[in-house]
């Protein structure tokens, strides 16, 4: 079997495609942005990248940072889109199977030639907010459905956007709810007791649908007290971030670790903090199921997470085995949130014994593989 993947370089798509590696499929990759070059975390793969510009002219680089709008004239002449590219590998590798991962980045771009070949099975990955937000992204209704009537095969990181897809006019096969980076290796040696935990974790996207400033903004409402008994640490903070950190007094005196967005960060090594932490804070108004909240309930830590479109409570039940910031605009409840979980030990501890089973249960790598590698096998039989 030959499957071509559309994607974004991205490091849960990475960990989806391993999950394919000795399935004894042959598996090529299409990098929608032709961004990142080859990738070794997927070097069995055969890789299409370097592909958008059609001539790398000398001082390029010189003329695109001292003469923008000149930049863009040329530009308009010397790269090729993807969607021609697309075709182009098509008729070279003659997939049996496409699967794009994304809707708007991926799957919009490839709509028309997918159109004119209908016998080729298209399987499509929702990621994040692509469609839950789709309208406030500027996408159509109309755009939508006509991509979804093309998509053969569904494949939802929660439950909420099979619902959306559905809605939008999505009448094909469903495949179900599958995290999007193919399930979680938990290193159980890096899980830490409740008492061993003095980490206050935070995500630090802020970039208008990631509301990390608020969270800051509630960590500067607690008691010194708190403050001074437990670590900050955020992880792919935004530059807005780091700006509003050093122009307060209070933060910018307190004990931070950061760890800037656009830097690579090992996952392992964000696995081994999320081990140490007390709490794993996430905050923004449009999510799918995110991956790092998987993650954080599997090595323990107690999550305190926004639940845009009810897809949180999907894994949290308030109160239980976490807490659900129900308005992620509220500052003033984020910080109620945070406080009661500092004070209840005994919750956390009963929390941390409750996820990790759950994530254990639910999202393990290893038990998932032989069920994604059936998806693609049950396609074409």
């Amino acid at each position: 079997m030959k499957i071509l993947l559309v994607a974004i370089p991205n490091h849960h798509f990475f960990q989806w495609v391993n999950q394919l590696e000795n399935s004894g499929f042959e598996v090529a990759w299409l990098d929608s942005t032709d961004g990142n070059g080859f990738s070794n975390k997927i070097k069995w793969v055969t890789q299409y990248n370097g592909w958008k510009l059609k001539w790398n002219f000398p001082f390029r680089s010189r003329i695109k940072k001292r003469f923008p709008k000149l930049y863009r004239f040329l530009q308009q002449f010397n790269e090729r889109n993807l969607a021609t590219v697309f075709e182009q590998k098509l008729k070279e590798f003659q997939p049996d199977i496409v699967h794009c991962f994304e809707m708007q980045l991926t799957g919009f771009p490839i709509l028309e030639v997918m159109e004119k070949h209908l016998k080729i099975p298209l399987i499509y990955s929702s990621w994040g907010s692509d469609m839950f937000y789709f309208k406030e992204m500027g996408f159509s209704n109309n755009e939508v459905k006509r991509f979804l009537n093309r998509v053969n095969y569904l494949i939802t990181d929660c439950k909420r956007d099979s619902k959306i897809a559905k809605e939008n006019g999505f009448q094909h096969t469903f495949l179900g709810v599958f995290p999007g980076n193919g399930g979680i290796t938990i290193p159980t040696e890096a899980i830490n007791s409740t008492e061993n935990r003095n980490i206050i974790l935070i995500k630090g996207y802020d970039d208008g649908v990631g509301k990390a400033s608020l969270v800051l903004e509630a960590i500067e409402n607690l008691s010194k007290v708190y403050l001074n008994t437990f670590k900050l640490v955020i992880y792919s903070a935004d530059k807005s971030l780091r700006h509003q950190i050093e122009q307060s007094v209070l933060l910018s005196s307190l004990n931070i670790a950061i760890y800037p967005r656009e830097q690579f960060f090992p996952n392992s090594e964000l696995l081994k903090i999320m081990g140490k932490s007390c709490l794993h804070i996430a905050n923004s108004i449009s999510d799918g199921m995110p991956n790092a909240l998987l993650e954080a309930m599997g090595m323990g830590a107690f999550p305190i997470q926004s639940n845009p479109g009810k897809v949180t409570e999907e894994v949290i039940t308030h109160q239980k085995n976490g807490f659900i910031i129900e308005n992620p605009l509220d500052i003033n409840q984020i910080t109620i949130l945070i406080q009661a979980a500092l004070d209840d030990e005994l919750l956390r501890k009963q929390a941390q014994q409750y996820n990790t089973e759950f994530i254990t249960q639910n999202y393990n790598r290893v038990s998932l593989q032989p069920k994604i590698v059936k998806l693609y096998k049950d396609i074409l039989s």
